[in-house]
Parts: structure tokens; sequence; C-alpha cells
């Protein structure tokens, strides 16, 4: 089963299973902190909008993108009001509007190490000029991996999904190729898993 497949087959547990998370929200405070009330945030790969619920509670202008068909539907349930979108990041996003913030948590991940510039590129077409960016990775491990295809069954069923998993000072390279001017960057843990989190202006 392709990613996009599964997300769609996952997609309501993952959210139920989600839903009380906390470890980003410090970060996601951070970057909010870079913006005025009323700017405008894309959320990308924003799953069932949870994060887009928080951020346009917050006073932004939030546009949510995810491959997920079935994410995006649920994302328009929980925020009727707003926008989102049937995108995916490994092509261009055809979105009319540039933004002052790009909000990517937890979903580069998901990209293959050989298309990370590309896609960075793809998502930095669609921010302002001073604009932010903000990124969430998971940290690779000594010894670990650095891509690979991990099977699961937390849901009670069988899935996979792929992953890449970076170094801080890897991430913070990318966008400092891009011109991008590095403004915050940590190393969060929650359970096993430790978050890179990179914040950069344009």
């Amino acid at each position: 089963m392709d990613l996009k497949s599964t997300y769609n087959y996952i997609a309501e547990d993952w959210t139920k299973d989600h839903e009380n998370d906390t470890w980003w929200i410090a970060g996601t405070d951070k970057f909010a902190s870079y913006l005025k009330q009323g700017r405008s945030v894309l959320d990308v790969g924003c799953a069932s909008g949870m994060k887009s619920e928080y951020l346009a509670k917050k006073g932004f202008v939030v546009t949510g993108v995810d491959f997920s068909g079935k994410m995006i539907e649920l994302a328009q349930k929980r925020m009727p009001s707003r926008f989102f979108f049937v995108r995916d990041i490994n092509e261009p996003l055809n979105l009319k509007s540039k933004f002052d913030g790009i909000f990517a948590q937890a979903v580069l991940l998901h990209v293959p190490k050989n298309n990370i510039k590309k896609v960075l590129g793809n998502l930095l077409e669609l921010l302002k000029s001073n604009g932010y960016i903000y990124i969430a990775v998971k940290k690779v491990n000594e010894g670990q991996i650095e891509e690979q295809v991990i099977k699961e069954n937390d849901y009670g069923y069988e899935y996979e999904r792929f992953f890449s998993f970076y170094t801080l000072d890897e991430m913070r390279g990318y966008l400092e190729e891009f011109g991008l001017k590095i403004v915050y960057s940590d190393v969060i843990s929650t359970g096993k898993t430790e978050w890179i989190q990179v914040i950069a202006q344009k």
C-alpha cells in the first residue's frame, strides 16, 4: 500500500491517536510569535486539521493541504469555514496565494532525501519575502538507517509508512542553502521519538 493509501486507510484512527499530543505546542507557539494576527499560514501536510485549528484560534488565516483525501475530508468537518485542498507536496502545489508563514510539521519526514530540495523549493515559492517557515522532522538516532519503511500495528491492524530521519545540522543546512536565516531550532523528546524543530525567515 502506498503512503497516500495508507493515510486514507488510517485517517480516523490516526486522528484519535494524536488528538492529545502536546510535544508540538511550544514550537508552534514560537512560530506563531513571529507572525502578526491576521497573517496567512499554509499548513502543509495538515492531516485532519488539528494544527490548522490551533493556528486559526491564534488569529491566523489558515489554508491546509494534504495528499490524503480522507484527511482533508476530516479537516473540513473540523473547520468548515476554512480552506483545505488535496495536494501532493512532491509536485507544485498550484495555489493562487503566497503566505506569510508555512507550517510543515511531521510531513517532510515522508519525503525521500533525494527529493527534499525539490519539495522545499516548491514550498518556498509560496512563502512571501520576510515570511517564516516552520519544519518538524524526526531525528536520526545513532546507527539508525536514515530512510526506511516501518511496519506498524498500533490500531489493531498492520500498515506501513516510509520515513526519512535527519540531524539538526542537516535540516538547518537545507534551509540555509536556500538563503534563509535560521531564527530558532531545537530538539524535543517525546517517548522514543526526538523531534527536530527549525524556524527560518526568507
